[in-house]
Parts: structure tokens; C-alpha cells; sequence
């Protein structure tokens, strides 16, 4: 029999499309500015889609990450933002 976690216990998301050089990149961004307690807080996860780079964040630490993204001088760039993968597409 499987567990069944309560609603309230699911982390909830946000999706970033981001246009970036590579992941790589990316992490060593975020690790720069907002360290590796901010990391941990975020919980960063890459999805996998056709040649697109899509980040998944817990929704609190949404504006420490973009915050993060416009400080660096790598040109990483948010296009979009959803609460959903398919509201990316749109």
C-alpha cells in the first residue's frame, strides 16, 4: 500500500522557460547568488523538454531566483513563468 501525501504537504511549483548558454550555468548562478541555503530552499529541477531549458522552483523563492538570474552577467534571460508545464507552451 502506498502513502498518500496530504495536499497541503506537496511542494508547490513554478516553471521557468529560461534562454541560457547551458544548465550548468544556470546552477552556478544561483548557487553564486543566492548560496546553498537558498538552493536547498528553492529545490531547483530541470524538466526535460525538446531543446528548451525549463527550471522548477518552489513558488516561495521565485523573485530570490530572478533576482539572481538579472545580477549575473551571464545573459540569462526569463521568458516566461507558469504554475503548470502546459501554461508554458501558451
Amino acid at each position: 500500500m502506498k502513502l498518500k501525501t496530504k495536499p497541503s504537504a506537496k511542494i508547490k511549483r513554478r516553471y521557468l522557460l529560461l534562454e541560457a548558454n547551458s544548465k550548468k550555468e544556470i546552477e552556478n548562478t544561483i548557487l553564486d547568488y543566492i548560496g546553498i541555503l537558498g538552493w536547498a530552499r528553492a529545490a531547483p529541477h530541470f524538466v526535460k523538454k525538446e531543446n528548451k531549458i525549463i527550471l522548477a522552483i518552489e513558488r516561495k523563492s521565485l523573485n530570490e531566483i530572478r533576482a539572481a538570474f538579472e545580477l549575473s552577467p551571464n545573459k540569462i534571460k526569463v521568458i516566461k513563468v507558469s504554475g503548470t508545464l502546459k501554461g508554458l507552451k501558451k
